[in-house]
């Protein structure tokens, strides 16, 4: 059964706001029931109103202020209030970054947009957090919420949060309840809505003011009034929020980061300070994924490892295989070698490791029935791959490359750069990889002086670097016309083709050298050496 948290955090603007004071003035941000003075942040008005304040804090709300008041008459009601400017975008980062540090109960998390928006006054924010299924590791529901909202407390935050079997259920109590832990068992979704106002629903304000009017101030009248009138006066918008509130309509919810398939996590009694510590910690995460990756016969392709901090503050560190790999020393000595820049911090509490991406994996035959000429073919692929996956996660992805076939006939554009991380080049069957190609190709062609006892036959004699080559075989021509169809490729079409020829010297030297264009009486041809072979 889906199990869904509203985590409520009503002063967020302002909490932000004091713990940053509170860290400039060199001491640890308080719990907002101990602060001493309130916090307003107020946003300009283009108007003609003036600056109005858009998120108070809990004292500033005792003291009879309220978001939407001009700032004149907020300073006329207490004039020791300490203004600031409203900074929609700092609190939205800091959001984001909570939702992230709160994937330690759950891998499923993501903000809840219905109460964090621009222009919106209060300065509220909400967040999700789906539980199903995840809530024992954390010794239940009602441990897992009150873990949350203390931690959420000792980050000087008010906090609130309630569990229901749907999202609705959840944001109405976290919300109404007056309660920093709310939990909603199964089936009495609708018996614990019934009692709450209608601000619950998540409805616009105007269609809150018409149903007060109207004198439907709880949840319960609306559910008791037929469905039919409902719908015709205030149309199919306040049925669906019901309807999904109460669980007959599934309300879809998306995570913030898409959620692994094969996760391992691990929780502390104490936070882990030392280095050697979490190395050992990511031995166990490593084969306990392993184990979970080979039961599916999956191998693990990117790697992320979450440590999160005791502060509240995440750090990530991500690695990388060209093939799909299952290996517990070579994934863990991967994720090792990333962690000598690791902060510890004030400790690490939760440690998960998570295979993002993963690829089909089957067993790989023993040796016991390989000859030795297999075995080494084996070993060497294995190092090679080890050996890439190691510069890669070293060096940077992009740092590291091979090259990838490309639908190209022209040489220079016939393989791109790929990183290697992205797996094995494919060999290829397109016709332009069927000719014959040099295994050293110059980034750009040479030009070579040539004697040709025919005009449009191969060279006999050729001159590159003051060295001078004759020609004992050749090979070809093999023209290569201009690709048309690229905007880049010229106007003259015929100018730009190319008759390439393979020669061998004297020497035993093999070259790969080209004419470029037709040949023509009133003009000698130019010739190029493009590539070596061997």
């Amino acid at each position: 059964m889906k199990r869904i948290v509203s985590l409520w955090l009503p002063s967020f603007a302002t909490d932000r706001l004091r713990r940053r004071l509170g860290s400039q003035a060199g001491s640890q941000a308080r719990a907002p029931a101990e602060a001493a003075a309130p916090l307003i942040a107020t946003v300009g008005n283009t108007g003609t109103t003036g600056l109005r304040l858009v998120a108070v804090s809990a004292a500033a709300r005792n003291a009879g202020i309220a978001p939407g008041l001009p700032l004149a008459g907020a300073k006329a009601i207490r004039p020791d209030l300490d203004v600031r400017p409203h900074d929609g975008a700092a609190d939205s980062r800091l959001l984001a970054r909570l939702a992230d540090w709160c994937a330690r109960y759950t891998p499923w998390t993501a903000i809840d947009a219905a109460s964090t928006g621009a222009g919106r006054l209060g300065g509220g924010a909400g967040l999700w957090l789906d539980i199903s299924g995840c809530a024992h590791l954390c010794g239940g529901e009602a441990a897992l919420l009150a873990d949350l909202v203390k931690r959420m407390t000792a980050l000087g935050f008010t906090a609130a949060a309630a569990v229901a079997e749907t999202a609705g259920a959840a944001w109405a109590v976290a919300r109404l309840a007056r309660k920093p832990v709310s939990i909603v068992p199964a089936g009495e979704v609708a018996t614990r809505l019934r009692p709450l106002p209608i601000e619950g629903l998540r409805l616009p304000v105007a269609a809150l003011q018409r149903l007060r009017r109207l004198g439907l101030s709880r949840i319960g009248d609306l559910m008791a009034l037929p469905r039919a009138p409902l719908a015709a006066r205030f149309g199919e918008a306040l049925l669906l929020t019901l309807d999904q509130a109460v669980g007959r309509v599934d309300e879809p919810l998306s995570p913030r980061r898409p959620q692994p398939e094969f996760l391992a996590r691990l929780a502390f009694a104490e936070p882990l300070g030392r280095l050697s510590d979490v190395t050992a910690v990511v031995a166990l995460l490593v084969a306990e994924l392993s184990r979970r990756l080979q039961a599916a016969q999956r191998g693990a392709r990117q790697l992320e490892l979450a440590c999160y901090r005791s502060d509240g503050s995440l750090a990530r560190i991500e690695a990388g295989t060209s093939r799909p790999s299952v290996a517990e020393a070579h994934l863990s000595r991967l994720l090792r070698d990333k962690l000598e820049g690791l902060d510890v911090g004030f400790g690490i509490e939760v440690m998960t490791l998570a295979a993002l991406v993963t690829e089909p994996h089957r067993p790989a035959q023993t040796a016991i029935a390989l000859d030795g000429a297999d075995r080494a073919d084996t070993a060497a692929a294995d190092s090679l791959g080890a050996l890439i996956d190691r510069l890669s996660n070293r060096l940077g992805a992009e740092a590291v490359v091979w090259l990838a076939p490309h639908a190209s006939h022209i040489p220079e554009r016939a393989f791109q750069e790929v990183p290697a991380l992205t797996g094995a080049a494919s060999a290829g069957t397109g016709p332009w990889l069927r000719q014959p190609r040099p295994l050293t190709l110059f980034p750009s062609p040479e030009p070579i002086e040539v004697v040709a006892p025919v005009p449009e036959g191969p060279p006999a004699l050729f001159r590159w670097r003051r060295l001078q080559h004759r020609i004992i075989a050749a090979d070809g021509p093999e023209r290569i016309a201009p690709e048309w169809w690229r905007s880049d490729a010229g106007a003259d079409l015929g100018a730009a083709s190319r008759d390439y020829y393979r020669l061998e010297d004297t020497d035993g030297c093999r070259f790969w050298v080209y004419r470029e264009g037709p040949y023509r009486a009133d003009a000698p041809p130019r010739w190029y050496l493009h590539g070596l072979f061997g």
